[in-house]
């Protein structure tokens, strides 16, 4: 029982450990496989933004340069316009557009501003400059008098405003060549932020690959262990199970003999007794029909001794079956009395070291005790060849151990596990003990066992032999 609910523990712990392993690692493969795609995500999210950043800043930078190229030419015509017709309405028609193309002009210079990079700088301040110098050309004009415009209009018209218009519309296409180029820049930036993301991205993969053969590879190794474990747990089952087997086996047969040699003693040294007492009986019933009184007395004498002995064969086969001092008087008294029969019968010398308070111990426990001490003695007096044997009892607060040791030949437990040794397995085991048995060739043998108790108080040591 106690061994089957240490193995219950064992695999429960090795199932609880096996899950934990098991949700530990898919739990961070799970873990680190979320932060891959959320960390993609992520990035590809920032690559979108960046890009419809650079679209949008492109695409406002190249609108406010083309209305600003745009305004360039349309001023020019409104300043020809205005100088080369005749009508003054027409001419202030054309004056009116001009200066609104002008205002259109220097907003699209403050606005472009907000855009300028620095590579844009110096070409940007030599079109503020042109186109400064070609306002300022332009607008004394704006206050001519017919005959002047008549007068000077064309020579303006072909040696100012013509050729500081094409230097201004120039200087302007530069900037959207820069725009241009910056534009690639920008999307050799985004292309540079794509392949540090792919970059990224492979690592993450491989690391995500590599843990999970990791974790593969730690599953298997468990589950190979866990079957191997089981295996071997299956086999120990029918081991256990054999063994059970061959113990019941032999305790029939033990049985068996026990009741042969019970009854083997009944009929030779009982029944044999009480038939001579029968014999006795008669002989002394005769005698006292003769008068003969002498006679009488040495049947009677007889049938006394007879008795004598028959009650001690009665009593030798009641302490072999149980001992009754050990319901009594107690453990050590029976221990006791174990040590000075099996010294009185036996070459053995047995001593018993033992605490005096056992009696305090679960009738199971005192049987168990006594029973194992008991076969280690026997056992030791049949197949040892020892001449001293050592029985030790200890009682701590929860923990009762015991121990046989002898002084004889010894032998392999690995090898020579009997129905014994078997037998004191079974009584240790059922009371959730542990019974251990070290013994080597040429050094004797001992026998050790613990028991689990209730908490009591230990007793002082006493000694005896």
């Amino acid at each position: 029982m106690a061994a089957g609910a240490s193995l219950n523990s064992r695999q429960g712990s090795s199932r609880r450990q096996t899950r934990a392993l098991l949700w530990a690692g898919f739990g961070g493969l799970l873990l680190l496989m979320s932060g891959v795609g959320l960390s993609a995500i992520s990035f590809l999210y920032q690559i979108e933004i960046r890009q419809e950043q650079i679209r949008r800043d492109y695409v406002e930078r190249d609108r406010t340069l083309e209305k600003l190229r745009s305004s360039i030419f349309l001023s020019g015509t409104y300043v020809r316009d205005f100088l080369l017709d005749t009508s003054e309405a027409v001419a202030a028609s054309h004056r009116a557009q001009f200066l609104e193309t002008r205002r259109d002009i220097e907003g699209g210079l403050a606005g472009y501003r907000r855009f300028l990079r620095p590579e844009e700088l110096e070409p940007f301040n030599r079109l503020n400059r042109e186109l400064a110098d070609y306002l300022g050309a332009v607008t004394p004009a704006l206050d001519w008098s017919p005959q002047q415009r008549r007068d000077w209009g064309y020579a303006l018209i072909q040696e100012e405003v013509l050729p500081r218009r094409m230097m201004a519309v120039g200087l302007a296409d530069r900037i959207q060549q820069l725009s241009e180029k910056q534009l690639e820049v920008s999307s050799a930036e985004v292309s540079d932020l794509f392949s540090s993301f792919r970059v990224k991205l492979l690592v993450l993969l491989v690391l995500t690959v590599a843990i999970g053969v990791l974790l593969s590879s730690v599953t298997l190794w468990r589950l190979f262990r866990l079957e191997n474990e089981s295996r071997f747990r299956f086999e120990e089952v029918l081991k256990a199970r054999g063994e059970l087997e061959h113990l019941s086996v032999e305790l029939l047969s033990a049985q068996e003999s026990e009741r042969r040699r019970i009854a083997r003693e009944l009929h030779d040294e009982v029944g044999q007794v009480l038939s001579a007492m029968m014999l006795g009986l008669g002989n002394l019933r005769s005698a006292m029909k003769a008068n003969n009184s002498e006679e009488a007395l040495g049947h009677l004498q007889l049938l006394q001794d007879m008795t004598e002995r028959n009650a001690s064969v009665v009593r030798n086969l009641s302490l072999l079956l149980r001992p009754t001092m050990l319901d009594d008087l107690g453990l050590v008294a029976a221990l006791k009395w174990l040590a000075r029969e099996v010294s009185r019968t036996t070459s053995l010398q047995v001593e018993v070291a033992a605490v005096e308070c056992l009696d305090a111990l679960p009738e199971e426990h005192r049987t168990c005790v006594f029973r194992v001490v008991q076969e280690a003695v026997h056992n030791a007096s049949r197949h040892s060849g020892a001449r001293q044997v050592r029985i030790s009892v200890n009682q701590q607060t929860n923990r009762l151990r015991v121990s046989v040791q002898d002084d004889g030949k010894g032998f392999d437990p690995a090898q020579e596990t009997g129905l014994g040794i078997l037998g004191m397995q079974e009584r240790v085991l059922h009371l959730g003990g542990v019974l251990h048995v070290d013994s080597e060739r040429g050094r004797g043998a001992i026998v050790r066992f613990e028991l689990p108790l209730a908490e009591v108080p230990p007793g002082g040591a006493a000694t005896a032999s």
